[in-house]
């Protein structure tokens, strides 16, 4: 079994083979010290707010120490926070977190402990296994060996939005959960997690969307509410969907937000994309990536403008993704098109 050290050195301490800045005071709150707990050296406090955090006293740091191997710095998502992270053994003093956060193990097996609120526990938990943790939970963790993982942070404000858009009264209690199986949030952290190593290359409408999906899907399984109201029915009236599509069709070249679309119809955004689908067959952001390669064929017929010009001018920055796009959608690359039409 690997050595987990965690020692004081004057004021640092080695972590996991890794010398970090250690704090003087941290105490377990279910009583005893816990000695130096490890806080990395974060200079910036705008990238400790795209990491995912934990608080030790009154100090945020960074749940796990050393680099992602993935991270969020760039992402254009609101709300959520996500990261791949390669975890060796370690030990995790006690901290708490501010928001929701979930772990996908994607790696495995191997074995932790943990410890909260007097409980504690032994798993052994393996390849697409998750934990999940409410807002406001303080606990400790042991792993035993090395596990690559992804983690991510939920805001409150999104899980709010998220209760509200249910129509459900109020964001009720959520389970903590250790060791959970469930294929639909693996399948949600898989795409995030697709979608980061790409480098956000389907943009924020696809990030809204895909947030709120998971929002919701852990709302629907994992919180407690009183009553829930019948769901809305029915898809957006002929002038509403007319509205819409005029403003996308008018803003093609800029980053649409879901919230934005969803704000003409006067509907909530989990309305809204459930009623957008329901009159056009497709999702908002399906409706939109087709918009633009029509646009994208347009242009590439009437103008001399190169591919990387093309792209921009419809909303797409990244020539190389603009090009993927438009072979998933038309079976060529923009250039083989452009020649043959």
């Amino acid at each position: 079994m690997r050595q987990i050290l965690l020692v004081s050195v004057t004021s640092c301490c080695l972590y996991d083979g890794e010398m970090i800045e250690c704090p003087k005071d941290d105490q377990n709150p279910d009583g005893g010290t816990l000695g130096h707990a490890p806080r990395l050296l974060v200079g910036d406090g705008r990238v400790l707010d795209k990491r995912v955090s934990v608080l030790r006293g009154t100090r945020s740091v960074p749940l796990l120490p050393g680099t992602p191997k993935l991270d969020s710095l760039k992402s254009p998502w609101s709300g959520l926070i996500i990261e791949k992270h390669l975890v060796g053994a370690v030990e995790i003093p006690f901290h708490e977190h501010p928001t929701l956060c979930i772990h996908l193990q994607t790696t495995g097996p191997v074995e932790m402990d943990w410890n909260s609120a007097g409980r504690s526990g032994h798993i052994r938990s393996t390849r697409g296994d998750l934990i999940l943790l409410a807002p406001g939970t303080r606990d400790s963790l042991l792993w035993y060996g090395t596990s690559e993982r992804v983690i991510a942070s939920v805001s409150s404000t999104l899980l709010v939005e998220a209760a509200r858009q249910l129509e459900m009264p109020a964001l009720g209690e959520i389970r903590n959960i250790w060791s959970l199986q469930d294929d639909q949030l693996r399948l949600l952290l898989t795409e995030m997690e697709r979608e980061m190593s790409s480098g956000w290359s389907l943009g924020s409408l696809y990030g809204d969307l895909l947030s709120m999906a998971f929002s919701v899907a852990l709302l629907k399984k994992y919180a407690q509410f009183t009553t829930l109201k019948p769901p809305f029915r029915g898809g957006l009236s002929r002038n509403r969907l007319r509205h819409v599509v005029a403003f996308i069709e008018e803003h093609l070249e800029h980053d649409i937000r879901l919230g934005e679309l969803a704000a003409l119809t006067g509907l909530s955004i989990f309305h809204f994309a459930r009623s957008f689908r329901e009159s056009t067959g497709i999702t908002p952001h399906r409706f939109v990536v087709q918009m633009r390669v029509e646009r994208a064929k347009s242009l590439l017929t009437r103008s001399a403008w190169t591919v990387q010009q093309v792209a921009s001018a419809v909303g797409i920055e990244n020539a190389s993704q603009f090009s993927k796009i438009f072979r998933a959608s038309v079976g060529v690359a923009p250039n083989q098109w452009r020649r043959s039409n």
